[in-house]
């Protein structure tokens, strides 16, 4: 050799690159806490997921509480939020129909107060 060190290793497996590697997935770990929108409690330790969403907001908006709605919009993205929601539509208006013996189409409009087709 030619006055070139060789490189340095820790003891870790991987050498230096395991140690760097394991910074920058700790810092991406800090980011993502900081990112979050909800705070965790003792007493609510699990993420609510986009149905509970959906099921809290609509329950929320046929009461008029306002508060409860703008809660539970931000327990999900948007875009998770308006599945749920639909679901929930398409869940509800085939329950009323089977229990009506009527058509889903029929119930919707009914329920929307559309003029029947």
């Amino acid at each position: 050799m030619t006055g070139r060190r060789p490189a340095r290793r820790n003891n870790r497996p991987g050498g230096r690159w395991f140690g760097m590697w394991s910074r920058v997935r700790k810092a991406g770990v800090t980011v993502a806490h900081a990112w979050r929108t909800e705070t965790k409690t003792d007493e609510d330790k699990r993420p609510h997921n986009l149905f509970e969403a959906a099921a809290t907001y609509v329950a929320a908006g046929a009461e008029d509480d306002l508060d409860r709605a703008d809660e539970a919009a931000g327990w999900v993205s948007p875009e998770a939020l308006s599945f749920g929601v639909n679901e929930l539509a398409c869940r509800a208006v085939i329950a009323l129909a089977r229990e009506r013996g009527e058509s889903p189409r029929t119930v919707a409009r009914e329920l929307l107060g559309l003029p029947a087709a």
